[in-house]
């Protein structure tokens, strides 16, 4: 009888437990609204050449750049960099660009330290991100791996109130309700009104999709969290605020030859639908885009059936409905080169900043006034 006591008790205590965690994972959108898009720079740098530097190759093996801006508009930059993607030796580094040239790089989160703060094994580190909040402060995210592949990958959390100087120790986040894995990020979030963050994420455990997280202003107490629904396998939203609500353009994983796929939300990101797929090619890489101040959109991408070989720059006028290619960045004739995982950036001063992984070896910069995107004018 007593045994009989004891296992109903427990499994009553277990499914009350359960319900608790699906409740926090199923909350209703805390309605909280994006921040409004900026349509004004100071001083808008609209002709010149565009200008390209190569930063220093810290390892064998640099990737996975993404910009932000400080409080003056100036370009921030975060990347992994290691002796190859998925080395135990992959530390995240940052940079800042001041007066045309980028600091030193300096390694700010790094495999055995964050195992010793979180207590926890990790096999690897992997693709950062970077916001500045309302109040000044820098929030860098980015995933860890304790077992398996990247569908296996934690997001992680720390902040800086001195522009990157200290940071403070690495949190990992509870996305999920089990196991607590399989939430990656790749493109830029955007800001919340009141504060917090809007996280385009993605999901490669069993299924490959995006999803949509809001976080609170601490950058790591999850607020809320919505899939982006696709017919196939998909990976990297990169979401931009349009006259219509909100776009994503994401990756195509799946079979046969690929696109770049969209969804749109017309609530904030509560609700999405999938959209029709673009006419650009996708090999499977990731692309990102950014509203410019004028309204337009731009995007960075591949768009080739194979390989990574070329890099070029699109614009749209109409919400993402057409594009055309305004620019291309970097081509070769030859498949071996890797022009990849790109990031944009709307400077202060209007221009608009381009970093990618430059042969897998180094992140190279293009800085681009807003006039040689509007003439198309080649590379």
């Amino acid at each position: 009888m007593r045994r009989s006591l004891r296992f109903w008790a427990r499994l009553v205590l277990g499914l009350g437990i359960v319900a608790a965690i699906l409740r926090l994972f199923s909350l209703p959108s805390p309605g909280v609204p994006l921040s409004p898009a900026t349509d004004a720079v100071a001083a808008a740098v609209v002709d010149g050449p565009s200008t390209t530097l190569l930063l220093p190759q810290v390892a064998p093996s640099s990737h996975a750049a993404a910009l932000a801006a400080d409080a003056e508009g100036r370009p921030l930059l975060v990347w992994f960099a290691g002796s190859r993607e998925g080395a135990a030796d992959v530390q995240i580094y940052f940079s800042r660009f001041t007066a045309g040239v980028w600091s030193a790089p300096r390694a700010v989160a790094e495999r055995q330290q964050i195992q010793a703060v979180g207590g926890r094994y990790l096999r690897k580190l992997g693709n950062p991100l970077l916001a500045l909040d309302g109040e000044g402060r820098l929030h860098l995210w980015f995933v860890s791996v304790s077992i398996g592949g990247w569908a296996g990958a934690s997001l992680n959390h720390q902040s800086s109130a001195d522009g990157g100087i200290t940071w403070s120790p690495p949190r990992r986040l509870v996305t999920a309700p089990f196991l607590n894995v399989s939430t990656l990020v790749r493109n830029s979030p955007l800001l919340l009104q009141g504060g917090g963050f809007a996280l385009p994420v993605y999901h490669e455990f069993i299924s490959k999709h995006g999803e949509w997280l809001l976080l609170a202003a601490d950058g790591e107490t999850v607020l809320d969290k919505a899939r982006m629904p696709a017919a196939r396998p998909l990976l990297q939203p990169a979401v931009a605020p349009t006259s219509e609500g909100l776009l994503a353009v994401l990756r195509d994983a799946g079979p046969g030859p690929g696109a770049l796929r969209t969804a749109r939300s017309s609530d904030g990101g509560s609700h999405w639908k999938e959209g029709p797929a673009l006419a650009i090619a996708n090999p499977n890489s990731a692309a990102a885009m950014i509203r410019l101040a004028d309204g337009r959109l731009l995007l960075a991408c591949n768009p080739i059936a194979q390989n990574r070989n070329k890099l070029s720059l699109w614009l749209s006028g109409d919400a993402g409905a057409s594009w055309r290619e305004s620019r291309v960045v970097e081509s070769s004739p030859s498949g071996r080169e890797e022009y990849s995982y790109p990031a944009l950036l709307q400077g202060g001063d209007g221009q608009v900043h381009l970093v990618y992984t430059w042969n897998r070896q180094t992140i190279k910069h293009v800085r681009l006034p807003l006039g040689v995107l509007a003439a198309g004018a080649p590379s």
